[in-house]
């Protein structure tokens, strides 16, 4: 498994003015609403409650999410159609013949042949395992402190198939190549977060909501740095570890429910993802 070099965030000292908690949970409570479901990616595994639907439609439409939020809905609206509204007995059960279907889809720069690695990866992992989550929590323990060796090993997972095409590694990231991972981040605050909001589903148990690190697009890092969260200047992995540590000063339970705040507060101005 490939380590990235330390960074201890922790080591970073904030000058936060006195208000800025009360103000960033005032924002998070504002925008952890289900009002706001419809409007955004998360109302497509929302459609489900069957557990793996939900895992299934959620991992492959927060893959998508960058570019304008109805783009994404709608793309993944005619994902749930190709997969004959029931994602996970279309994964499980369909046959090669059936991923014809696939090759008209297309979403921004996610070709067929993502598509048909995508098929081909989660019918093979849903047929020897009952959750995606396992492809995440078996890569950390309790012990360690943000999800970071989840998200590289979950990457090396996806992609040890023996053909997977070199051109899909571009739609699933991993810290190993100092990527945001913004789209993965997200995906594991709507599995892993739990409270009785109504917007993130907690629907997995081994991974805890204080190890969840901040998924960090543009709304979000221009929102932070208005505020003074981050003092690194470029947006990298290493950005994300700090202002997530930086938020863990506020909530040391729930960091990212800042999320909700940052990108609430920044996605007024633009409406589109990062």
């Amino acid at each position: 498994m490939h380590r990235l070099p330390y960074f201890d965030a922790s080591s970073i000292e904030y000058n936060m003015h006195p208000s800025l908690p009360a103000f960033l949970e005032e924002k998070a409570a504002e925008y952890n609403h289900p009002k706001f479901i419809k409007d955004d990616p998360i109302s497509l595994p929302h459609q489900f409650s069957k557990q793996q639907d939900i895992e299934i439609i959620g991992f492959w439409v927060a893959m998508l999410a960058w570019g304008r939020r109805t783009s994404i809905i709608n793309s993944g609206k005619k994902l749930i159609e190709l997969m004959d509204n029931a994602p996970h007995d279309f994964i499980v059960n369909h046959e090669e013949k059936d991923r014809a279907k696939f090759l008209d889809f297309k979403h921004r720069t996610f070709q067929p042949m993502d598509t048909l690695y995508f098929l081909e990866f989660l019918q093979y992992y849903y047929t020897n395992n009952p959750s995606l989550e396992s492809a995440f929590s078996q890569h950390i323990s309790p012990q360690d402190t943000t999800i970071e060796k989840a998200l590289i090993g979950f990457n090396e997972l996806f992609f040890s198939l023996p053909d997977a095409p070199n051109r899909t590694r571009k739609h699933v990231a991993t810290p190993a190549r100092k990527s945001t991972c913004k789209r993965l981040c997200m995906y594991l605050r709507w599995m892993v977060r739990k409270d009785n909001k109504g917007v993130d589903f907690g629907l997995w148990k081994n991974i805890d909501a204080s190890q969840l690190l901040i998924p960090l697009d543009v709304h979000v890092d221009r929102v932070a740095r208005r505020h003074q969260l981050i003092e690194r200047k470029q947006t990298d992995w290493k950005t994300v570890l700090e202002l997530t540590e930086t938020l863990r000063k506020i909530d040391p339970a729930d960091p990212v429910k800042f999320d909700f705040a940052l990108f609430g507060m920044g996605v007024l101005e633009k409406d589109d993802f990062g």
